[in-house]
């Protein structure tokens, strides 16, 4: 059974394009790099949200920072005490070189040297990897919360959300923004406090070694910047514009593939792939562009930092040569430099991770901020033994709030009655089947159920009295014999049995080679569309509701299926209420009412017979098909 349905007066969704991938996405280390960053709206709002599903974890966030801070001080000492062992090995060569007697190599200082820097590397891969530890068990923690959060918010969002929203903008939120924050909170995170804390450690014991090359260390690193900016900035434009053309290209290759019959059928293969070319050729022109220029950026600083490294080997060797310096303090200081510009790069790559990250977690919030439906009366009643009776009184709904759509609709249809709802596309035939089941809320009068109004029962309980049969069949991947035991909870296999031969299914089910077992495919496209139908007919049998809405579930099926679908119909109607949204006129003669919409309104109501004579709305609607039928 489906709730799903389709109503062409529901506001438009905005439509999002996942063709050029995800938003903010990019290749690792490419952000700052010249590749498009996406912005958050309010930055400082978003982050304290997120800071609020970090809150309960603080303890291990608190014992993560220490941890980096330990691990990196424990990395930035070990060139500084590398530097003594190669300082002490370097005066015993020069002392043996000089013959001074009794000169050697103290390798029993080295040796412990060696042990100390064994050590210290020892313990900071160990504090590395609880640090890395802790930080996986906070960021799932955190996005686990998160995803439960948004699950959670998604069931009470009313139909009007997933109306106005693209079912891959959802997806998009859910899926990849999350996923977005959760790798950004295990890697980036970490690695701020450890670039932070290897800036700062680097400076001090550069400039404990030598003022004046630190000075010229850090003079570098403008020309860095200045390059980076300047490349980056031309670099910028060619990303957005590959990001744009990546989109259109695969947009063309989307439909291409979808509709690759009709392409086939009108002989335009040469026209589409004329056209693929033509954006192709565009797609590498700006991605060669922007690759070129951005690919340039590396080796400028590289450059840069070489002649960083050439100025201090230079000016090094004349402070070692006045003994201003020891010469295992020159090997250290060109570590520290080479580790310098490093957290600098990370630093600002990080940055630019971190404004997609904000601005993936602010669409995660705005779901979360979203709206949710009216919540259940606490004091509900439910209707033990429904009969059926459904009353419309003095109704106004509208779904923008200055364009009315139904207004003052008074219907009312008895227990067992079929009752037939026609009208043009977009009259709101199902806009009056989504306010039965509270779908859309009223804004004025009242519907009830044998004399209960729906707004004091449980949106479950009111559901739970309705069944659907819909002309766009709902199934879902997994067996036949679970798509029809989604009706009803608990369902035996002889229930299942039971009301597939019912609805006409048993026969064509049992003909597959797995039965019951067969497998149905994510599209369902391994049975044909009116095998699904009866599928769905069996399922609407095995909920057994009081009342039925049926869309026309024949359009699209030939004459024998057709029939098939009807004699099931007809079984399935059989001591209910039904409402049939009708499409063919021709298959309603038979309904105790006919309620003919147009333009929000009830126009007509009456039998087949007492309608054709009035000669009114109904007759030229009716007529219209008829002469339609026979001119073909």
């Amino acid at each position: 059974m489906s709730n799903r349905n389709n109503e062409n007066k529901r506001p438009a969704a905005p439509q999002m394009s996942l063709r050029g991938g995800r938003r903010g996405s990019g290749p690792p280390g490419m952000h700052g790099m010249g590749m498009p960053v996406e912005k958050p709206k309010d930055f400082k709002g978003t982050f304290k949200k997120l800071l609020v599903y970090l809150k309960p974890r603080k303890a291990r966030l608190i014992l993560v920072f220490f941890l980096a801070i330990l691990s990196t001080v424990f990395a930035i000492l070990s060139p500084k005490i590398m530097g003594k062992a190669i300082t002490r090995l370097y005066q015993g060569l020069m002392m043996k070189m000089q013959g001074v007697p009794g000169a050697s190599i103290d390798f029993e200082y080295i040796l412990q040297i060696i042990l100390i820097l064994a050590g210290l590397y020892l313990f900071s891969s160990l504090f590395s990897f609880l640090m890395q530890y802790l930080m996986a068990s906070v960021a799932q923690n955190t996005v686990y919360e998160m995803r439960k959060d948004v699950k959670e918010k998604l069931t009470r969002l009313p139909l009007k959300f997933f109306d106005t929203h693209s079912h891959g903008d959802v997806l998009s939120r859910v899926t990849n923004d999350i996923d977005l924050i959760s790798t950004t909170l295990q890697q980036s995170l970490a690695q701020v406090i450890t670039a932070v804390v290897t800036l700062v450690g680097v400076v001090i014991m550069m400039l404990t070694i030598s003022p004046l090359l630190t000075l010229v260390t850090i003079l570098t690193l403008p020309f860095s910047i200045i390059a980076v900016k300047a490349i980056a900035t031309s670099s910028q434009k060619y990303f957005a514009e590959q990001q744009k053309i990546l989109g259109k290209l695969n947009g063309h290759i989307e439909e291409m593939y979808t509709g690759h019959r009709e392409v086939k059928a009108f002989n335009r293969e040469k026209e589409s792939v004329m056209i693929f070319e033509e954006k192709n050729n565009i797609l590498y022109e700006a991605g060669w562009k922007a690759q070129f220029i951005s690919g340039i950026i590396m080796p400028i600083m590289i450059s840069i930092n070489n002649l960083g490294y050439v100025i201090i080997c230079v000016v090094g060797g004349i402070f070692v040569t006045k003994r201003l310096i020891e010469i295992g303090d020159i090997q250290a200081f060109i570590q520290y430099s080479r580790q310098f510009a490093q957290p600098i790069r990370q630093t600002a790559s990080i940055a630019n991770l971190l404004q997609s990250t904000i601005a993936g977690a602010e669409r995660v919030f705005e779901i979360l901020q979203e709206e949710e439906e009216i919540s259940d009366s606490d004091s509900h009643v439910i209707i033990t033994e429904p009969k059926g009776k459904v009353t419309i009184e003095h109704v106004d709904f509208q779904y923008k709030p200055d364009i009315p759509l139904i207004a003052d609709m008074n219907i009312e249809v008895k227990a067992g009655q079929s009752a037939a709802i026609v009208g043009p596309t977009g009259a709101g035939k199902t806009t009056l089947v989504n306010l039965f089941m509270r779908f859309y809320e009223l804004q004025g009068g009242l519907i009830s159920i044998d004399g209960v109004d729906i707004k004091s029962m449980q949106r479950g309980d009111l559901r739970n009295i309705f069944g659907m049969v819909l002309q766009d069949t709902w199934l879902f991947k997994g067996t036949i014999r679970e798509n029809i035991a989604y009706g009803k909870e608990g369902a035996t296999e002889d229930e299942i049995v039971a009301v597939a031969k019912a609805a006409h299914a048993d026969h064509f089910i049992r003909t597959l080679p797995d039965g019951y077992d067969t497998v149905l495919n994510e599209e369902a496209s391994n049975i044909s569309q009116g095998q699904k139908q009866l599928l769905t007919i069996a399922r609407a049998f095995l909920a057994n509701p009081s009342i039925l809405i049926l869309d026309e579930a024949t359009s699209s099926v030939d004459t024998r299926t057709e029939l098939i679908i009807q004699k099931a119909m007809g079984a399935l109607m059989k001591g209910r209420t039904n409402f049939i949204i009708a499409h063919r006129l021709s298959t309603i003669r038979d309904a105790d009412i006919i309620l003919v919409m147009n333009e929000g309104s009830i126009v007509e109501q009456g039998t087949h017979q007492g309608l054709i004579a009035a000669n009114g709305f109904y007759a030229d609607l009716y007529n219209s098909q008829f002469v339609g039928d026979d001119a073909v």
